[in-house]
């Protein structure tokens, strides 16, 4: 795999498109500069845990005994899960939040932006090959830097956007997704197969 091919997969599962609406509905009652700067730091903070996880991560795998290719199989699993809920729609109303307030770091840095899926992503992607750590790092740069563009440019743009037009978008990341994780979990399978 590219560090490009990983790029896209790590913007895909963190679905800025899909996850614009629910933070819109987060921040609508604040001010469009105080909902700027929010958004900057919950960026901030989501990116300062796939670090963490990026770099700490190995040694946790290491710790509780799990293998690359386990964590392949559930990388897709869990992928494929999200790309469902994309497909179909989304569940964020689990994530209580009390409108009008300001969030830290729950409900938009975490889950939103640095999931399950990402940080799941990350570790397998370091996980499976160590030594291209630099090249992963790239990726996950890249990733967040598109996902950060995406979410600042389309808020200001919100009000011009169908809510139709951003479903669409997130359905399409959706079956992608959803080809990537069969792949993802097919390629870990041969794995543990052969091993």
């Amino acid at each position: 795999m590219s560090y490009i091919s990983a790029a896209v997969i790590l913007f895909l599962v963190m679905d800025p498109f899909g996850n614009l609406l629910f933070i819109n509905s987060i921040l609508k009652k604040l001010p469009s500069v105080e909902q700027q700067k929010i958004m900057v730091r919950e960026l901030f903070i989501a990116l300062a845990i796939l670090l963490l996880f990026f770099f700490m991560g190995p040694q946790l795998l290491k710790g509780i005994n799990v293998s690359n290719d386990s964590l392949s199989i559930a990388g897709g699993i869990i992928l494929f899960l999200i790309a469902i809920k994309m497909v179909f729609g989304h569940v964020n109303q689990l994530f209580d939040h009390e409108e009008g307030t300001a969030p830290f770091i729950v409900p938009i840095a975490v889950p939103c932006l640095a999931g399950p899926s990402a940080i799941a992503t990350i570790l397998m992607l370091i996980g499976q090959e160590p030594t291209r750590w630099k090249e992963w790092l790239l990726a996950l740069f890249c990733a967040w830097g598109a996902t950060f563009v995406s979410i600042l440019a389309s808020m200001r743009f919100l009000k011009f956007f169908k809510p139709s037009v951003l479903s669409a978008l997130e359905r399409f990341m959706g079956l992608l997704l959803t080809a990537i994780s069969v792949e993802m979990f097919l390629n870990g399978l041969k794995a543990y197969m052969k091993g």
